[in-house]
């Protein structure tokens, strides 16, 4: 089944068009700029090779629309007609206590995905534009919506809840969700076919890590805790979200400068993590080139607390599930920046994790294995993860149910 499974941000629109017998990527890429003079589309291309080509477009109906005319393209494309196109997978980042798992899109998942847009502003409304870019281009063409909440709607509520009046749970639904759910709900099945085993009866850490980040507790392939919370914000430090930090210190930021809400949910966002402490970049691969090649002091900072974060997660989450069996790393830097893996590692001797670090230093750039020791009591293992392919699964599935 040939499948576009699209991931809409704010002023971006990730594409992938897959065949799902035997998972091959047909074309990807990624609309740019939406709304703004200097827009463009990178294309992907099976070969390796890449293309820009500037756009014109105002919303991300027309963004849709570039895309679709990129995969029909005469010399670009890679189908002949939209027909080819049997399904459209969506990533939907908050599905809050409604959906525990993906669903067919229909008028009533459309307004239920509008119900959320209360405590995911920045995240809902572009993913329904995407939605509805597809119905007035390709409307009689099955949607699917798959939740970056839903694999967390295992947590218990003692692991979920805020210690806030309760009626804010009740009336307002604050509490817990998590985020990159399809990632962690990939990593741990795929971080087990590696290993030979089952998810069944073992206790996996999956630390999605890089640009945004989360850690999760996994047993018996379900999640039992994560570390982002209502938003993404919380948990670790990122690439320019903050992280865990004193709600006091907000308060006390807002009323001293006379930030508003919005003022200050773009310094969390946007201006904090490793690019509010070095105001270098949010891109870690800058920040260890700066601390590591030039000797930046404020990008060593950074890299450190960035680290540090990571490893009290795993000695949370190992306390939590009363030990760990296998560690998974994942994301940008979680694939790729095996110095972190490696200090990571270092501090988790208690639990006996040994790691063969020449091995650990190969894998980076679309590598993958277990860097793990023949002797280490935990097994840790680099795996690349691949939501899309997630998303165009349960597309497929889904579709093929309901025809059924």
């Amino acid at each position: 089944m040939k499948i576009l499974v699209l991931n809409c941000g704010s002023s971006s629109a990730k594409y992938k068009l897959l065949e799902t017998s035997g998972n091959v990527t047909l074309a990807e890429g990624n609309v740019e700029k939406i709304g703004l003079p200097d827009a463009f589309i990178k294309m992907k291309f099976p070969d390796g090779s890449k293309q820009n080509v500037s756009l014109d477009i105002s919303d991300h109906k027309g963004a849709i629309r570039a895309i679709l005319e990129a995969l029909t393209d005469e010399k670009h494309g890679c189908i002949a007609s939209l027909e080819e196109i049997e399904a459209v997978g969506h990533r939907v980042v908050h599905g809050g206590e409604k959906f525990s798992e993906s669903v067919l899109i229909t008028d009533e998942v459309k307004a239920m995905i509008r119900e959320c847009y209360g405590i995911a502003p920045l995240h809902n409304p572009v993913n329904m534009a995407g939605i509805e870019a597809i119905d007035a281009v390709l409307p009689d063409v099955p949607q699917v919506a798959v939740f970056d909440t839903a694999f967390h709607q295992t947590m218990p509520k003692h692991a979920f809840m805020y210690a806030l009046p309760m009626k804010y749970y009740k009336e307002d639904h604050v509490r817990r969700y998590g985020f990159h759910g399809t990632s962690h709900r990939f990593v741990s099945q795929r971080v087990c076919e590696m290993l030979g085993t089952t998810p069944a009866g073992k206790r996996i850490i999956c630390c999605h890590v890089g640009n945004g980040g989360s850690i999760s507790a996994i047993v018996d392939g379900k999640s039992i805790d994560t570390s982002m919370g209502l938003t993404p914000t919380e948990g670790l430090m990122m690439g320019t979200r903050c992280g865990d930090v004193d709600p006091g210190a907000i308060l006390y930021l807002m009323q001293k400068h006379n930030l508003t809400p919005e003022q200050m949910l773009n310094v969390l966002n946007k201006q904090s993590g490793v690019l509010g402490i070095t105001g270098i970049s949010s891109d870690m691969r800058e920040i260890v080139d700066a601390a590591e090649v030039k000797g930046d002091a404020t990008a060593q900072l950074a890299l450190d607390m960035y680290e540090l974060r990571i490893l009290k997660y795993i000695g949370a989450y190992a306390a939590e599930m009363n030990g760990v069996d296998i560690i998974a790393f994942t994301g940008g830097v979680g694939e790729n920046q095996y110095g972190t893996r490696k200090k990571v590692c270092r501090n988790l001797g208690y639990l006996g994790v040994k790691i063969d670090e020449e091995l650990n230093d190969t894998l980076w750039h679309g590598k993958e294995g277990e860097i793990s020791t023949p002797d280490s009591k935990v097994r840790v293992v680099v795996v690349l993860t691949d939501e899309e392919y997630m998303i165009a699964a349960d597309t497929e599935a889904i579709v093929r149910g309901s025809h059924a």
